[in-house]
């Protein structure tokens, strides 16, 4: 069947997308056809689509979506066309599309008391913050958190996941207005990295303590704040590089700032396993059904603006999360 897919040959700027017309195959041993209803749209396709996450070109982008299935491959089990289901991250790009076949082994069927839209918006996000705040480092009650670009879409969620185990999250955002979403979504404090010193607040909201945890998905502009925002042995959490890669970090550096622990850790690690796959997505669902969590969908592109899409993520123009819709 034909069906329409963001590709790109080249990497580089949102002007390297294109949408092509491609013949997809019917499914193959262990996978089903997924109809796509909403697309996720997250930095991985940012970095992929830049060369910073090198990947064989030319490519197809997306790594979580919802959709129908349509179809089914030779010894599929669980699932029945018609099933909605949804997926985030790995085995392979291609949730930018129309349709694809996916395997069943990585697919997950989408909980009644979500709907597409938000099951795009926050799946990927949300086992992001799973694995961050309760197997990366494990967040205590009363501990102090700090966590970066705290009005993006990880930012919101995580805001709410913290505040939800008791956490005392203090947020960093840029301006005003993401300062005032921010205090809004679970978050105790909010720093303007525009118009404030980030280490010299913590300092002053810790009574000069620092903070145990600091979650940085910014890397070069923000590293400095963050080491000097931690706390003796304190474990800084780089997940991310939206300003490119923090400098490399010399183990003298740590020691002599108090015994520091530094790690880079990544969603497609914590999830390798299918069952760390379903049981992360388990937890951000029952999240969702307690009222815990709330998505902010803030920004809604067609297919056809997916070049707009990537501009506008990739320059902080978006709050919470976006979709893409086929």
């Amino acid at each position: 069947m034909k069906i329409k897919a963001v590709r790109i040959h080249a990497t580089g700027g949102p002007e390297v997308l294109k949408i092509e017309e491609l013949d997809l195959p019917e499914p193959g041993l262990g996978e089903v056809r997924i109809r796509h209803t909403a697309i996720g749209l997250n930095f991985q396709d940012i970095y992929t689509r830049g060369g910073r996450y090198p990947t064989p070109l030319p490519t197809g982008l997306g790594t979580e979506a919802a959709g129908i299935v349509e179809a089914l491959g030779e010894g599929v089990a669980g699932f029945r066309v018609g099933d909605r289901v949804c997926y985030a991250s790995g085995p392979v790009l291609g949730a930018c599309a129309t349709h694809r076949n996916y395997p069943a082994a990585r697919l997950l069927a989408a909980p009644a008391h979500l709907d597409d839209e938000t099951l795009a918006a926050s799946l990927l996000k949300g086992m992001t913050v799973e694995y961050l705040l309760q197997r990366c480092c494990p967040v205590q009650r009363g501990q102090f958190v700090l966590m970066h670009a705290a009005a993006g879409g990880v930012g919101l969620l995580a805001g709410q996941w913290g505040r939800h185990l008791g956490a005392k999250m203090i947020g960093v955002a840029a301006g005003p207005e993401k300062v005032k979403l921010a205090l809004a979504n679970g978050y105790e404090y909010c720093i303007d990295r525009k118009s404030e010193d980030i280490a010299e607040r913590v300092k002053h909201i810790t009574k000069g303590a620092g903070v145990p945890v600091v979650f940085d998905s910014v890397g070069k502009d923000s590293f400095e704040a963050s080491l000097h925002s931690l706390a003796p042995r304190g474990y800084f959490v780089s997940f991310g590089t939206t300003t490119g890669a923090p400098p490399p970090v010399e183990a003298a550096t740590l020691q002599k700032m108090g015994s520091l622990y530094f790690t880079r850790p990544t969603l497609v690690t914590y999830t390798a396993s299918s069952e760390d796959l379903r049981n992360s997505a388990a937890a951000v669902f029952q999240m969702f059904k307690e009222g815990a969590l709330k998505v902010s969908v803030n920004q809604r592109y067609a297919m056809a603006d997916i070049a707009r899409a990537h501009a506008d993520l990739e320059s902080g123009r978006t709050t919470g999360s976006s979709v893409i819709l086929p």
